[in-house]
């Protein structure tokens, strides 16, 4: 069997994990997290974030995704009493919006949930009680399909900064972060329900730096979503479907990249969000403003179209986030950093540490 054979097998991207390497709370300062340095095909080096103003070139671009996590964890109950956990995913029109409910089995089509305010309100015209009706079923995600009654005078998002909580992954068990610890220092365009968490180590200080030696900064947005954090579940990778995340890409920032490419500068993106979306603004072959749903899934023996470097957390087993940093790096050489990255007790996913992979260690386009 070839290696690009072995490309397409879910298990090939498993590897085990120590619970005990898994981040439950953010380093501080932010900065302060260790990072794999991913030099060329054949050589790393290990560093701290706060060092990556000397780790990249003046002239380089760094793309950042400036989304921003919405409290989109709710506890409510059904009439009967019972508790119902939501997770808001996307919101479809008109305060709907598709969820992810637990226990899922029990929440039917036509059934009432009730949200108490868990909090003394701000506002005086923000209700005791938020309620919403259950219209169906999501066949795709599994999930629900939820109006929310917003009465007059209040719009949904300040309902949510109310009765809502900024969610954090299910393997973050015992946190002692703060909600702000989950957004990146440029969060600001409201609509996701994960964090792009490569960009949780940057500080202002250390974006001032990175300018400073004339390294560019731009910004795109994708809303992450359950296309971004669900994991993979056929066997034969290239049969998974994405589901659609929300990407806007600019005229700022495409101009931006069309002068550091001319300039000689290279692409760095931060995240595997700002790759999808740089790669999906480019999917016709001219790179352009885009603005809509991405269901771009990228796996090895992807084309790239934009994307040189990649500074990127370490991703779950078996994610579609390490199969696109595979794409860019090669699986085999990724699996064997990712054991490196453990013998070396470097911290992961969400609130971890991050490798930075250099544009000379990215594979040739197939």
């Amino acid at each position: 069997m070839t290696g690009i054979d072995l490309d397409r097998f879910l298990a090939s991207y498993d590897y085990e994990l120590p619970a005990d390497l898994i981040a439950q709370t953010p380093v501080f300062p932010r900065d302060s997290s260790r990072l794999l340095v991913v030099n060329s095909l054949n050589n790393h080096t290990h560093d701290v974030f706060r060092n990556l103003p000397d780790l990249l070139l003046p002239k380089d671009l760094l793309i950042l995704n400036n989304t921003r996590v919405i409290p989109a964890r709710l506890y409510g109950r059904k009439t009967t009493g019972a508790l119902v956990q939501v997770l808001l995913v996307e919101e479809l029109q008109n305060n709907c919006w598709l969820a992810l409910v637990k226990p899922g089995r029990r929440i039917q089509p036509g059934m009432t949930v009730s949200f108490e305010l868990p909090k003394a309100a701000i506002l005086d015209s923000i209700p005791t009680v938020l309620k919403a009706t259950v219209l169906g079923k999501d066949e795709a995600t599994g999930g629900r399909i939820l109006q929310f009654e917003v009465p007059a005078g209040v719009s949904f998002t300040q309902l949510l900064e109310q009765f809502g909580q900024v969610p954090l992954p299910p393997y973050i068990t015992a946190s002692q972060s703060q909600p702000e610890q989950y957004q990146t220092v440029y969060a600001e365009r409201l609509g996701a329900v994960a964090a792009p968490t490569a960009g949780l180590h940057f500080t202002d200080e250390l974006l001032n730096r990175l300018q400073q030696r004339g390294i560019g900064q731009a910004y795109v947005t994708l809303h992450v979503g359950i296309g971004t954090f669900r994991q993979v579940e056929v066997e034969d990778i290239t049969s998974h479907k994405m589901h659609g995340e929300w990407v806007e890409v600019p005229e700022s920032t495409v101009e931006q990249i069309r002068q550091t490419k001319a300039n000689g500068g290279r692409i760095i993106a931060v995240g595997t969000t700002a790759v999808r979306a740089l790669e999906a603004c480019a999917a016709g072959g001219e790179l352009k403003p885009y603005s809509g749903k991405t269901e771009l899934f990228i796996y090895p023996g992807y084309k790239w179209r934009l994307v040189e470097g990649l500074i990127t957390n370490f991703h779950l087993p078996r994610s579609s986030l390490l199969m696109l940093v595979s794409a860019l790096l090669g699986r085999q050489r990724l699996m064997e950093l990712y054991q490196e990255a453990i013998a070396h007790r470097y911290r992961f996913y969400s609130f971890g540490d991050a490798m930075l992979i250099l544009p000379q260690a990215k594979i040739a386009n197939t």
